[in-house]
């Protein structure tokens, strides 16, 4: 009969054997993660049970949600010692995203997320058929502390307006409402919102006046309100908008003068006002702008000569679009500074005179467009010019303006132009 008794010796390598196991097991329940507060577990499963439906059990299918087995679009982070919920995205972001129901609803368990930093919808809120979605019901309040981005995209059936209680959210640095049902005026308190960097309201129904207290959010890198029905004259406050980059306001009903004020923007790299009523002159473009890369003025009531515009304080310009404007005089040689121009939109105006040869020697230009002025006389660019340029070069609808033929053949004829 075997004897399995163990000497003094024997016994101590067991304990360590022992030790060991433990404290593997230790190890690999670090690995997992932390233990999930029962009370943040069911507000996240209602919760995104609110969006997805009735049908999603996630107490059976992810009994943790921050481990081993997280869910799509949820992630998390420790706060003492447990997981709590940080970000939640909803909708058909990824092919294995979960689908949003039918009626998706803000359930009151969302706003029990005690640590929620980042909510989005994508996609989510299609055409409820028992009525709107709202924001008007939901306790925002409850994030004030914590939340920093909230994201809506293409929800037409979200509908109403974005609630003044946006404004109690202190934290928030991005704020995104893009194609959305929503509607109304755009609050004041979202000029509260201090720490905001990027402020997206595009592609809804919004309507009314800018507010002035937009002109406070000095943090802000990003301000597109474009594709609403704004309407009024830009705030003379946006001038204090100093670290702006991007500044897309177009296909709105805006009106009035642009605000010297804009001049101020040093950083601004992108400035859209195209589609609207805007009237006056280039007066801003009196003041050095060297980081403005795209000036997109197209399709407004804006007057003025060409001449008149010093372009060396847009020097850094790639993009320049003044078409279809009411400018008048001719096209200037001072656009020659322009060095880094790649377009240049002039069409639809009132514009005269020659068109100057020596804009072929910007060297970056691969897009030029002055159909439908007034301009005169003969094309004296280089076969190269025409080569380089294709059908990018737009310069039909001038009656009075020709190419010699001997110059250009065939194959690379500016389309539209007579021959002298």
């Amino acid at each position: 009969m075997t004897d399995f008794r163990l000497g003094n010796d024997g016994y101590r390598f067991v304990l360590v054997l022992m030790m060991l196991g433990l404290n593997g097991v230790c190890i690999a329940q670090d690995a997992v993660g932390a233990p999930m507060v029962k009370t943040e577990q069911e507000a996240l499963y209602m919760a995104v049970q609110g969006f997805v439906g009735k049908w999603w059990n996630g107490s059976d299918l992810y009994p943790d949600p921050c481990g081993w087995t997280p869910i799509q679009g949820v992630s998390c982070d420790v706060f003492d010692g447990f997981w709590y919920v940080t970000d939640l995205s909803i909708g058909q972001v990824h092919e294995n995203s979960l689908p949003c129901a039918q009626n998706p609803e803000f359930r009151t368990h969302l706003f029990q997320l005690q640590h929620l930093k980042s909510l989005s919808l994508f996609n989510c809120i299609i055409s409820p058929t028992q009525g709107p979605i709202t924001f008007q019901s939901a306790n925002w309040e409850a994030f004030s502390g914590t939340m920093e981005s909230m994201e809506f995209r293409a929800n037409p059936g979200l509908k109403g307006h974005i609630p003044t209680t946006f404004g109690s959210l202190k934290k928030l640095e991005s704020l995104v409402l893009i194609g959305n049902g929503l509607s109304g005026g755009l609050p004041d308190s979202i000029g509260e919102l201090t720490q905001l960097k990027r402020l997206v309201l595009s592609g809804s129904s919004f309507s009314g006046k800018i507010p002035d207290s937009y002109g406070s959010l000095s943090e802000l890198l990003i301000m597109d309100l474009s594709r609403n029905s704004l309407s009024g004259s830009l705030p003379l406050t946006f001038g204090g908008l100093t670290s702006i980059l991007k500044f897309d306001l177009s296909k709105n009903q805006l009106e009035g003068e642009i605000p010297v004020q804009i001049s101020n923007l040093k950083s601004l790299t992108l400035f859209d006002l195209s589609n609207n009523n805007i009237s006056g002159e280039l007066g801003f473009t009196n003041q050095e702008m060297s980081s403005l890369q795209e000036l997109v003025l197209s399709s407004n009531f804006i007057t003025g000569d060409l001449t008149n515009v010093n372009w060396q304080n847009l020097h850094g310009l790639m993009v320049l679009d003044l078409s279809d404007m009411k400018l008048t005089g001719g096209i200037p040689e001072s656009f020659l500074n322009l060095k880094s121009l790649r377009f240049l939109g002039l069409n639809d105006n009132n514009l005269s005179g020659n068109l100057p040869p020596k804009l072929n020697e910007l060297g970056n230009l691969t897009a030029l467009y002055v159909h439908g002025n007034n301009l005169t006389g003969d094309l004296k660019f280089p076969l190269e010019f025409y080569r380089k340029m294709g059908r990018r070069f737009g310069a039909w609808n001038n009656s009075n303006l020709c190419f010699p033929v001997t110059r250009v053949p065939a194959g690379v004829r500016p389309f539209g132009v007579k021959v002298c």
